[in-house]
């Protein structure tokens, strides 16, 4: 193993989000545990004969952590954004812990315990994600990183890198190419000695740019394949990316198309088709039966506030390219494309006020759940898109019609990871989301789509 001039401990990505579970869970435990011993706090208690109690809680300091995005590494570096989340997540643990019966203990007589438990968990959740940003979450565990490949897209790369994980330091480059990085605010190296560069500039990782790696010289080909043999972390960049930003970046794949798109398995396994359908019909049949409670105040809300039509239909694509008409509540102004199919913007004019509630809400889309029924759609896949759009998007995106080989969705990775897209370019970064799950498709990330679901609404983040 090549030794730099400063030997670092780094964490890979997956092992900072297990590391903040576990030790949320542990350091709950653990300050209940001393309030017991210390203030004879006895609702939760830490013991042998009481293990599913704290199981129950555990799951729900994970799950609810997870809606209120305490595992968004991006989030989890920054003080103030971590203590709300650490204040919502400790609410709904407690209200929901409170509420389960059986598996957990019955109500104290003293109901001062309940407030103990609730800063007993605020308290432990902020002392330790305080520590992680202090500590781990600081420059001496970040990632170095040297890239080889052509300066043209060495730029590109660098700030994909950076702003995907804040942990990840790129430090320079050698440039493969012939152009000229005058213009880089970062440093070049030259080829002659990658040992070196490695060993004065306490570099931690080597990222390999994608489809230029053909265009590496036979000496640097064989240095880092002499590091490759000592234990020395080479990647090739596509993979990091994915990695990290957990999409798949199509702006770097070649014409050898099924070297980056080895398709999940789940979209031709049964069983996992079985349960998928069947999640479908269970949520879409709970989502029409809560929409139906609501459904007064909104009919009342849109008699005021849009004036016309409840519902609207509208042509999209489906599997196969196959076209079906989407249920929606309304929520622009009549005949708002008179002049034509336009994308939607943050702000745009077209929608009204109470429909903007419904946008933000999402409640707008509480009639997509007939088309899950009827089989049109999924809770979970890329969103359906219209004809007129699809035809153009795939004259200016590469691949962009194989997010049609599954069910459109209700909700999706897109859907969670991003906003709605208003330009090309916005589409684009959809696009590698949609490829991403479909790439990845499984049960767990199925779940891990629904929750994040919850935060998108509790957030209020549709326009």
């Amino acid at each position: 193993m090549i030794m730099t001039k400063s030997s670092k401990i780094h964490f890979e990505v997956s092992e900072r989000k297990v590391l903040l579970r576990i030790l949320d869970i542990v350091t709950v435990f653990l300050m209940l545990y001393g309030m017991g011993v210390i203030f004879s706090f006895d609702y939760v208690t830490i013991s042998a004969d009481r293990w599913e109690w704290l199981i129950v809680l555990a799951l729900y300091i994970s799950v609810f952590g997870t809606v209120f995005e305490l595992y968004d590494l991006q989030k989890a570096s920054k003080v103030d954004v971590v203590f709300k989340n650490i204040v919502l997540t400790s609410s709904i643990t407690v209200l929901f812990y409170l509420l389960t019966p059986f598996y957990t203990p019955q109500l104290p007589g003293n109901r001062l315990q309940i407030i103990y438990l609730f800063i007993a968990i605020i308290l432990a959740l902020f002392l330790w994600r305080l520590a992680y940003i202090m500590l781990i979450s600081t420059p001496r565990f970040y990632k170095r990183i040297l890239i080889i490949g052509n300066v043209s897209n060495v730029k590109l790369m660098k700030d994909a890198i950076e702003k995907s994980d804040p942990n990840y330091k790129v430090i320079g480059f050698v440039n493969t190419g012939k152009e000229s990085s005058e213009l880089l605010d970062f440093l070049q190296f030259t080829s002659s000695d990658i040992k070196r560069i490695i060993q004065e500039n306490a570099i931690s990782e080597i990222i390999v740019a994608g489809s230029f790696s053909k265009r590496i010289s036979l000496p640097v080909y064989t240095q880092l394949l002499d590091l490759l043999e000592k234990g020395f972390p080479i990647k090739e960049y596509t993979q990091v990316y994915e990695d990290l930003t957990q999409r798949v970046p199509v702006h770097h794949v070649d014409k050898d198309f099924f070297r980056y798109f080895p398709f999940s398995r789940s979209n031709q396994n049964k069983l996992y088709l079985f349960f998928h359908r069947f999640m479908d019909i269970f949520i879409a049949s709970i989502g029409l039966l809560l929409g139906i409670v609501v459904i007064p105040f909104i009919f009342l809300g849109n008699l005021i506030g849009n004036r016309g039509s409840l519902l609207y239909f509208q042509e999209r694509v489906g599997k196969n390219g196959k076209t079906f008409f989407i249920i929606k509540l309304r929520s622009m102004v009549k005949n708002a494309e008179a002049e034509g199919a336009v994308w939607a913007t943050r702000d745009d004019m077209r929608v009204t006020k109470f429909g903007r509630f419904l946008r933000k809400s999402r409640l707008d889309e509480v009639p997509q759940f007939i088309n899950v029924l009827k089989g049109d759609m999924s809770i979970i896949g890329p969103r359906p898109e219209r004809p007129v759009f699809v035809k153009e998007l795939s004259k200016e995106i590469p691949f962009y019609e194989i997010r049609h080989i599954i069910k459109p969705g209700l909700t999706g990775w897109a859907q969670v990871k991003c906003e709605y897209a208003s330009s090309t370019e916005d589409t684009l970064e959809k696009l590698q989301y949609d490829l991403y799950y479909i790439k990845k498709r499984s049960l767990f990330l199925d779940l891990n789509i629904l929750i994040k679901t919850f935060s998108t609404v509790i957030f209020y983040r549709g326009y």
